[in-house]
């Protein structure tokens, strides 16, 4: 195994133990984040895309010599892999009519060892591309952007409004980080609230097959579609996303929005995005365990509606106060109401970095969940 194969290996192990634990902290109901309930599954159904994606590309290198990631900051792929994904999975079908199939190629491989003494390369990296291509057809990684869906219809009892919480998931590319955004809006859409609305409750005739694709109001979904393609950069801040909500859909009212960084990741000898945490995680003994992934949790939500202004010459729609913590210096930077720092670490690495004397300043304002024989151990 040549030294870049050896580091990829190590690479793709580190973050899928990294993303399995992860997600194994997301589904469980003893885990901090589990009193959000809907939240930790939407979130841990993105963190399985990903997952799947670093499924796909670790077969990808069984017959292309290169991937690149971000060493120096996000410690993810480059976003030109997302790219290449996507194209891939496009073209999967009309690639795997000129491949043999799986049982054809592994009688090949078997003859050619027999007859020529050798390992027959050719033909397992024409197998390495069928196993990714069958990988990726399947539409469950995590690409550039995904659409939005509904996961959740309800009414406010105090304004007779249904309420929808709609999530949807891009990577920066600029960051090379994936986002996962869900934000929770009220509709006054007339026709949606005589649909929905039965008495101040939701009206139980109507049959609503969650998740729906898309915003559930049908007259603005591919608005709002094309809304949240332009307006997830990691640029703009929570707030700014709000704001332009409220703005841009004059019967939707957002009440809370929220946005969960799946990053940075870093990993020993690989990454290079804190050089303190890269030369603990390098004394780590086993390379599998020598990782560390971070997430944020950011938030902003209404304080209030202020209420619309219809005049003889002009009039204004209702618009939201959305709370920025100004208290909290990190928070106004941020444009939030609030936000959670939460770092995974195996066992045997935070042991290294306590007994390294860093843990504390590399913790500091974190909460800290360790991954130990499969289970994640909280508040560390």
């Amino acid at each position: 195994m040549t030294p870049e194969n050896d580091a990829a290996a190590r690479y793709f192990s580190a973050i899928t133990a990294a993303l399995s634990g992860l997600e194994v902290f997301m589904r469980d109901d003893r885990s901090p984040l589990y009193r959000h309930g809907i939240v930790a599954k939407i979130v841990a159904e993105y963190i399985a895309r990903l997952d799947k994606s670093f499924s796909c590309w670790r077969n990808r290198l069984g017959f292309m010599d290169t991937f690149r990631i971000s060493r120096a900051e996000s410690g993810y792929p480059v976003f030109q892999n997302l790219l290449e994904l996507e194209n891939d999975r496009r073209q999967a079908d009309s690639r795997l009519a000129n491949i043999p199939q799986a049982g054809e190629l592994r009688e090949e491989m078997a003859d050619f060892i027999l007859r020529h003494k050798e390992f027959p390369e050719a033909l397992q990296k024409s197998m390495a591309e069928r196993l990714y291509l069958e990988d990726v057809k399947s539409e469950q990684t995590f690409g550039p952007f995904t659409l939005a869906q509904t996961a959740k219809v309800s009414v406010n009892p105090n304004t007779a409004r249904p309420y929808y919480l709609v999530h949807w998931a891009t990577f920066d590319g600029s960051a090379n980080l994936p986002l996962v955004y869900m934000v929770t809006v009220e509709d006054s859409s007339e026709s949606m609230i005589r649909q929905l609305v039965d008495n101040g409750r939701l009206n139980d005739k109507v049959d609503i097959p969650l998740p729906v694709n898309g915003l559930l109001n049908p007259e603005l979904a591919h608005r709002f579609d094309d809304f949240t393609e332009k307006n997830s950069a990691y640029t703009l801040s929570p707030a700014t996303i709000a704001v332009n909500v409220d703005k841009d859909f004059p019967d939707l009212h957002p009440k809370q929005l929220r946005r969960v960084v799946l990053g940075p990741f870093y990993s020993a000898g690989i990454t290079e995005n804190n050089s303190v945490v890269a030369e603990v995680l390098a004394k780590v003994r086993k390379p599998e365990n020598a990782w560390l992934l971070t997430w944020t949790i950011q938030e902003v939500y209404s304080k209030g509606e202020k209420p619309g202004r219809k005049g003889l010459w002009s009039s204004e729609p209702s618009s939201e106060e959305f709370f920025i913590n100004t208290d909290d210096l990190e928070a106004a930077r941020q444009g939030v109401s609030s936000y959670e720092n939460h770092a995974l670490i195996p066992h045997e690495a935070y042991q290294a970095l306590y007994a390294a004397g860093e843990a504390q300043k590399i913790f500091a304002g974190y909460k800290v969940h360790v991954l130990s024989n499969g289970q994640v151990i909280s508040d560390v």
